[in-house]
């Protein structure tokens, strides 16, 4: 069976907890699309880990972990977070990485961090990861895919200098930036070769009778449906699908072999860079809840900024359960709240002058007001609880608020930063 777990809002969900949760079960564990933009925060036995490349499953080693054809695979992060495995006692994880997969160069990172320069106060808010460059020659068909690397020397050289042609134009023209050469990219592509050379494997061919043997497949997405390229509030978006849908191209796997789609709720809300975010809070409201959220303060896990912070939305989340097309939610962060004495939720949108229950376009989004409730707060700590029965009445009653309007059964409650701090509802 093929799982997928994906995000419903802006990322920052807590998906990688619930991977990590869910891949005791698993056989193989992928990562089906973006690159070291993001973080998957995973608190275990080991430590605490901010993964950016390596699938969640990596800690269990019965697991084998691929990294999929979708994704932007920086060769610098990932050799670096095996090592820091390594170094920090995890046992050696099984890897492989599909030969379809495409490679983020040093020049998509320095494009990217020259134009957010560029742009100035109207930069996207990028992490700087070379991540909307590399999309744009993966579509420009100029990337180098890594069975690329294993061409002849001369091939490879031509191919690069085709690339530079356009590269250097940018470079030289638009960044007033000392031109690449051949030479210089080549010989990174060698040591990127020789750097993959253990983990590189043909993974279509290897799902594909994964999936005839009846072994149990976890889709591992980055980031959330609400910043996706298409259904997210673009531009102020990433540059690769975030939906489940496109885990059955990212990673190779059959469309109609995903069967279940856990979809990452967060319990209040959280975002990194700019775009839309209708219910923001700001001042001393925010501070204290970032100060208390996440698993040590809501900071992003790739560049350690400060995450904008906000109540619930359920129009956005709502929007997002159905885009991902969930079967099952999975509700994370919940023990935060335990100090609030009423906790708002943003249940619809105020749009020039009427109210509204669906997300709209960026256009109008951004001309909306949330239209908040306040539920009763429970107002004491939740860590520990094993039990929905044994949760307080007011936790239950805001799960069952959130379920309601969500229209999506919650599967599992997160109540704690560990793995053991999960609750399981009886709804499958």
């Amino acid at each position: 069976m093929v799982k997928a777990i994906v995000g419903a809002n802006w990322g920052d969900e807590g998906k990688g907890k619930i991977t990590d949760v869910m891949a005791a079960q698993s056989d193989i564990v992928i990562r089906f699309q973006g690159g070291s933009n993001a973080g998957h925060t995973i608190i275990n036995n080991y430590g605490k880990f901010a993964l950016h490349q390596l699938p969640s499953g990596v800690f269990y080693s019965h697991i084998t972990n691929i990294i999929g054809n979708g994704v932007a695979l920086s060769v610098e992060n990932f050799i670096k977070e095996l090592t820091t495995l390594e170094e920090r006692g995890v046992p050696k994880p099984n890897i492989m990485v599909s030969n379809r997969a495409q490679i983020v160069m040093p020049y998509h990172v320095e494009l990217d961090s020259m134009e957010e320069a560029r742009l100035s106060s109207k930069s996207f808010g990028s992490t700087k990861s070379g991540i909307a460059p590399f999309y744009s020659d993966k579509y420009a068909k100029i990337g180098f895919q890594i069975n690329d690397l294993y061409d002849d020397e001369e091939s490879l050289k031509e191919k690069i200098a085709h690339v530079l042609d356009l590269k250097n134009v940018m470079y030289e023209h638009l960044y007033h930036h000392e031109k690449l050469t051949v030479d210089g990219i080549y010989a990174k592509l060698v040591e990127y070769r020789e750097l993959l050379a253990p983990y590189v494997a043909d993974t279509f061919s290897y799902l594909h009778q994964a999936v005839k043997e009846g072994k149990t497949i976890l889709l591992e997405g980055q980031l959330g449906a609400l910043k996706d390229p298409d259904f997210g509030i673009y531009p102020m978006v990433t540059s690769s699908s975030t939906l489940a849908g496109y885990g059955a191209v990212g990673a190779g796997v059959p469309p109609y072999e995903i069967k279940e789609i856990v979809t990452v709720v967060k319990a209040y809300s959280s975002a990194v860079g700019a775009g839309e975010f209708v219910s923001e809070i700001f001042g001393d409201e925010a501070d204290e809840l970032r100060r208390r959220g996440g698993d040590g303060g809501e900071f992003g896990a790739t560049t350690g900024r400060p995450r904008r912070m906000g109540w619930l939305d359920l129009v956005a989340s709502r929007y997002g359960v159905q885009v991902q097309g969930a079967t099952h939610v999975a509700l994370t962060v919940l023990d935060v709240l335990g100090y609030l004495d009423e906790i708002p939720v943003c249940v619809a949108y105020e749009l020039d002058g009427k109210r509204i229950d669906y997300f709209p376009p960026t256009a109008q989004l951004k001309h909306c007001k949330p239209v908040l409730v306040k539920l009763p707060g429970w107002k004491c700590d939740i860590r520990g609880i094993k039990k929905y029965e044994d949760l307080p009445e007011n936790t239950r009653n805001y799960i069952e608020f959130v379920e309601k309007n969500l229209g999506v059964p919650i599967w599992m409650v997160s109540n704690g930063p560990s793995r053991e701090d999960i609750i399981y509802r009886d709804c499958k």
